[in-house]
C-alpha cells in the first residue's frame, strides 16, 4: 500500500485518499501527515514506564489501536501507520467492555486512541501498564510532534495489521497479517472486485468491520479514493454518490438493500455507480433484484472470503451461496476424520491462498487456522457441485436430525420473501427421537400453515421444520447478524410465540 500512496502522491498530488464526516487528505497531505502521526504514536509509547509485552506473533512490534466512532481518523490513522514499524489493530468501540479489555491485554496493545470514558479506568484496575488517549489529544500531539522521516515500503514478512474474528457473542481471536499477505489479497481483488486507478469507492460501514477496513486498504494500495462513513443513512449515501460522482460501492448486504429501496425513491442520484461489491454475509435473491431493479447500470458482485484467509471467489447471479474460486486459490472438501469427501457432499472447507494468516495469536485462543501444508479453515460448510463451490454456513449452521445433515441456511432460505416473513433463523432443538428437530423462528405475522405449505412446496421432507415459532425481534450482533445460537437458546427456554 505504502509504494501506491507514495507514486500516486507524486503523480496526482491532489487526488483525494480519504474522505468522510467533512474531513478529506489527499495524498500528499496522507504522505505528510503521517510522518506526524507516527512521531506521536512513538512517543506515546516510549512515555510509558511499564508499558504492555506486545504479542510475540508481532515480533516486538509496538500495538496501536483505534476504537472511535470516527471513520475517517481510524482510517487515516492505520493508513498513516502502514508505512512505519508499527502494528495497527481497529477495535470496535461497541463491544461489551469485557470484550474489548480482555482482547487489549491478551494481544499486548500498548496505547489505543478511544473516546470511552470507562475503557481507562478499567485497564488501569487491571494493572495495565498502556495508554488511552482520546482522538482529541491524539490529534494534538500529532500536532507537536516534529515529523518523522518519511514512509518507506517496507520488508513483506513484516506483521502490520492486526484483526479480530469476531467480538460479539464470543471472545475476539486475534490474528495479524503481513504485508506479503495482504500484497497477495490485493492483487486477487484488483483481478476480480476492480478497486482500479482513480475509481471512488464508498466503503459506509464500520472500520471494525474487516470488509470496510480491507476496502480502505485496497483502494489505497491501488491508487483510488475511498470515501467512509461514521454511520449509515441511504438517504445521505444517495445524495453522497451524486455529489462525489461515486463508481463502486463496497457494502454488507443489508447497506445494499436499503440503497436499492432510496435507489427506488430517487434514482437519479445513484446513475454514477457502475459497480457493487457485497460480502461478509449471504446476498439473498431478493436483494439482488431490487439492485438490478434500481440500479440498472451498475454490476453487483458477491464475494466470498474470510478475514483470516483472504479473498476465496465470487458470485455473480442468484444468491450469492453458488461460488466461483478465484484463480490461485485452491479449495477442498473434507469429512470429520479429514478425508476430502466427493463431489455433491457435504463437509468442511479448507483453502490454501498466499494471503492466508500464519494463526491466531496465543494469548487469544488456542484454536488453529492452518493445517498441513498451509490448508487453513475457519470451518465454513460447504460442497463442491459442477466446478462450483456451494456455501451452507458454518458448523454450527448444520443440524443432524434423524441421521440426515441439514444446513439450517438453506432451511431459512426458502422463506426470504415470502408473505408475513420479515426475518426468518432456523435452528436444531434437542429431540428425544431425533437427536435435535429443525424448527423456524421468524419475525412477522405469517401463520403455521401458510409456513408449513412453502416448506411442503420447497423443501426436502428432513429439512422441513417440525416446530414454529413468532418472536418480535429476532437476537442480532452489532453488525445486525441473526445469533442463531440465541435464538435456539430463546425457544429452547419457552421464549418466544409457539406457533
Amino acid at each position: 500500500m505504502t509504494k501506491a500512496v507514495l507514486r500516486t502522491a507524486a503523480e496526482r498530488p491532489d487526488l483525494v485518499a480519504v474522505a468522510g464526516g467533512g474531513d478529506q487528505l489527499t495524498y500528499s497531505e496522507l504522505a505528510e501527515t503521517s510522518r506526524r502521526t507516527i512521531a506521536a504514536v512513538d512517543a506515546l509509547h516510549a512515555a510509558q514506564a511499564h508499558p504492555p509485552a506486545a504479542a510475540p506473533e508481532t515480533g516486538g512490534i509496538p500495538v496501536t489501536a483505534v476504537s472511535i466512532d470516527s471513520a475517517f481518523h481510524a482510517a487515516r490513522i492505520v493508513a498513516s501507520l502502514a508505512g512505519y514499524r508499527a502494528v495497527s489493530a481497529v477495535i470496535d468501540p461497541r463491544w461489551p467492555l469485557e470484550h474489548r479489555i480482555r482482547v487489549i491485554e491478551s494481544t499486548g496493545i500498548g496505547l489505543v486512541v478511544s473516546d470511552s470514558a470507562e475503557l481507562a479506568p478499567a485497564l488501569q484496575q487491571r494493572g495495565w501498564g498502556g495508554t488511552v488517549i482520546s482522538l482529541a489529544d491524539f490529534v494534538g500531539a500529532e500536532g507537536s510532534a516534529a515529523a518523522a522521516t518519511a514512509p518507506t515500503v517496507r520488508d513483506g514478512d513484516e506483521a502490520f495489521l492486526m484483526l479480530f474474528s469476531s467480538g460479539t457473542t464470543s471472545d475476539p481471536k486475534a490474528f495479524l497479517k503481513t504485508r506479503a499477505q495482504y500484497r497477495a489479497n490485493v492483487a486477487v481483488s484488483s483481478a476480480y472486485l476492480e478497486p482500479l486507478p482513480g475509481v471512488a469507492t464508498l466503503a459506509p460501514g464500520p472500520l471494525s468491520y474487516s470488509l470496510t477496513l480491507y476496502a480502505v486498504i485496497e483502494c489505497l494500495a491501488t491508487g483510488g479514493t475511498v470515501h467512509v462513513a461514521d454511520r449509515f443513512d441511504a438517504i445521505d449515501a444517495g445524495r453522497r454518490i451524486e455529489r462525489e460522482s461515486i463508481t463502486r460501492i463496497v457494502a454488507v448486504p443489508a447497506i445494499l438493500q436499503a440503497l436499492a429501496v432510496a435507489a427506488r425513491r430517487s434514482p437519479e442520484r445513484f446513475a454514477s455507480l457502475s459497480v457493487l461489491v457485497t460480502g461478509g454475509a449471504n446476498l439473498p435473491a431478493s436483494i439482488r433484484q431490487a439492485a438490478a431493479e434500481t440500479i440498472p447500470d451498475a454490476r453487483l458482485i458477491s464475494y466470498y472470503g474470510a478475514a483470516e484467509i483472504g479473498f476465496i471467489g465470487d458470485s455473480r447471479d442468484g444468491d450469492g451461496t453458488s461460488i466461483g474460486v478465484y484463480e490461485g486459490i485452491a479449495v477442498e472438501v473434507r469429512d470429520d476424520a479429514g478425508a476430502a469427501v466427493a463431489d455433491g457432499e457435504l463437509g468442511e472447507l479448507w483453502v490454501l491462498a498466499d494471503a492466508c494468516s500464519d494463526g491466531y495469536l496465543s494469548g487469544t485462543t488456542d484454536e488453529v487456522l492452518q493445517g498441513e501444508g498451509g490448508w487453513a479453515t475457519v470451518h465454513d460448510q460447504a460442497r463442491v457441485v459442477d466446478g462450483r463451490l456451494e456455501l451452507v454456513g458454518r458448523a454450527g449452521d448444520i443440524a443432524i436430525t434423524g441421521g440426515h445433515k441439514v444446513a439450517l441456511t438453506e432451511v431459512e432460505r426458502v422463506f426470504e420473501g415470502v408473505a408475513g416473513v420479515d426475518a426468518a433463523c432456523a435452528v436444531a432443538l434437542p429431540d428425544r427421537a431425533l437427536g435435535s428437530a429443525v424448527a423456524l423462528v421468524i419475525e412477522g405475522s405469517a401463520t403455521k400453515p401458510s409456513l408449513q405449505a412453502v416448506a411442503a412446496e420447497r423443501l426436502a421432507p428432513q429439512f422441513v421444520p417440525l416446530r414454529w415459532y413468532r418472536v418480535s425481534e429476532l437476537a442480532r450482533t452489532v453488525g445486525g447478524k441473526v445469533r442463531r445460537h440465541a435464538v435456539a437458546a430463546l425457544v429452547a427456554d419457552g421464549g418466544g410465540e409457539r406457533l
